[in-house]
């Protein structure tokens, strides 16, 4: 179905404000994914904090040719989608679950990631960043492995000495 001329301006308003508003940004190519996985994905994206929109490719470029993205744009194959967000990693780490979930329905094409267009495997990279909570944990981790390690030299020390 075509759209009119006003709904194609309210998409490309949309993007525009995706673009200049999300700290990132994930293209998503979507083909044959039901509405109902859909409906699911667009929910469980939202409790993170994280946008899902599909718009046009044609609207899309019109949108990113308004911004200072630099690097080269992602080619465009078939149904688009952006998953965007003021979390710079949530975006992409979204998508790559569900592209592992949908196999043969998602995959990321691209993203833009700190003001510079990304290619697939580089935001695929960005996408296997664990979330935060979890990268704070490995950094007290790694602080706290020094001091286990010296507490258990001293009392296999005091053992012998007993």
């Amino acid at each position: 179905m075509a759209l009119t001329k006003d709904r194609k301006k309210e998409l490309l308003e949309k993007a525009q404000d995706i673009f200049a508003n999300s700290n990132s940004a994930v293209f998503v190519e979507t083909k044959g994914l039901g509405a109902n996985d859909s409906n699911v994905m667009r929910a469980e994206m939202t409790g993170e904090d994280v946008g899902y929109s599909v718009i046009k490719k044609t609207l899309t470029k019109l949108a990113l040719e308004g911004t200072d993205v630099t690097g080269v744009q992602p080619e465009f194959p078939a149904e688009l989608a952006i998953a965007y967000g003021e979390d710079l990693i949530a975006p992409a780490r979204l998508v790559r679950s569900y592209e592992k979930q949908y196999k043969e329905n998602i995959s990321i094409l691209g993203g833009i990631f700190e003001g510079r267009y990304m290619n697939k495997a580089e935001m695929t990279e960005i996408a296997d960043i664990p979330a935060t909570p979890v990268l704070r944990g490995m950094f007290v981790n790694v602080i706290n492995s020094p001091i286990q390690g010296m507490v258990v030299a001293l009392s296999k020390i005091a053992e012998k000495k007993a």
